[in-house]
């Protein structure tokens, strides 16, 4: 276990190097000069020289990559003071530190992220584990034909539908806001009520189709077929031998979908107006703010990895049959 662990995570370094190299040397292909971000409208050439040299512009771009790198690492030394490690710089746009700007966003990424999961979760596979349990009655047609539907939904598209229905005109919830979980738990969770609720519509599809199917080919095994000769109750041949053996495929996609969940932020958090990591990465993009879309990007792809280790790790201890080389 524990050289899979490192080896995974020797693996995550290089992809992360990988990513901040393609990402700070595409950045530069842009045509619009990110200088003018600080600069502002009425500037001369003069002025803009300087704030060049005050954001490193001045230097070549490889020289450029490997100050920023070697800064999370060590920190660095800007204009605006001294930026202590993980250092990633200070946003073009308003000259704040990019690493207290990623830790103020990310408590609204995180919250929306591992709510809306829970919430599909649950949903997903037990309407999945009814099916299969109901297999070829009314109820097991209602949640196939249901889930073949909802799966072809959008966010941006039944997001504003949800919002129309519930808020604006039933009002029965107020417009989707973050507010800290340490503030209020009352109002941290009716204020993402709704993006949960949306994102299990979409989410919850698959997971009922999959917990279904993999249920229904766990109960025709022949391990759970022997234990239903040897007199066990269908309620312990279910969930004791089906239901475990069934998990597999499915915490395999739950790493992904975790994972897209986190990095496909920027949708959920745009149509509900919610000040996360996604709306800034959009605007760090938008305003060529070449630290902030460093941060961002490193940031979100650091989780998703880590989401992945954690699901891949997790096989183990699910099913004994699973060894990890």
């Amino acid at each position: 276990m524990l050289r899979f662990l490192f080896r995974r995570v020797l693996g995550a370094f290089v992809i992360l190097l990988i990513i901040s190299a393609v990402t700070f040397f595409l950045f530069f292909a842009a045509p619009r000069d990110p200088a003018l971000l600080a600069c502002g409208k009425n500037c001369g050439p003069d002025a803009l020289a300087i704030i060049h040299k005050n954001l490193g512009l001045d230097k070549p771009v490889p020289v450029q990559y490997w100050d920023f790198m070697s800064g999370i690492v060590t920190g660095r030394d800007f204009a605006q003071g001294p930026c202590d490690a993980p250092c990633f710089g200070y946003s073009f746009a308003d000259q704040t530190p990019v690493w207290d700007t990623l830790v103020d966003r990310f408590p609204t990424t995180i919250s929306l992220t591992i709510g809306g999961a829970v919430v599909f979760l649950i949903i997903g596979l037990g309407a999945g584990l009814l099916a299969a349990a109901k297999k070829g009655t009314l109820v097991d047609k209602v949640f196939s034909s249901g889930s073949l539907v909802l799966s072809s939904m959008q966010i941006y598209f039944i997001g504003p539908l949800v919002l129309a229905l519930f808020v604006y005109n039933l009002e029965w919830l107020g417009q989707p806001k973050y507010v800290p979980f340490t503030e209020s738990p009352t109002q941290w969770f009716l204020g993402l009520l709704i993006p949960w609720f949306v994102i299990q519509i979409i989410f919850t599809a698959n997971y009922t189709r999959m917990a279904r199917s993999t249920m229904i080919e766990q109960l025709a095994e022949d391990h759970v077929r022997t234990a239903k000769a040897k007199g066990m109750s269908n309620r312990t041949v279910f969930f004791r031998y089906a239901w475990r053996g069934s998990l597999i495929p499915i915490v395999t996609i739950f790493g992904i979908d975790l994972g897209s969940l986190f990095g496909g932020a920027m949708i959920t958090e745009k149509t509900f107006a919610l000040p996360g990591l996604g709306t800034l990465a959009v605007k760090s993009v938008e305003n060529t703010d070449l630290p902030m879309t460093m941060g961002v990007m490193l940031f979100a792809a650091a989780f998703i990895i880590l989401f992945n280790i954690l699901v891949d790790a997790a096989y183990a201890f699910i099913d004994p049959r699973v060894r990890l080389s």
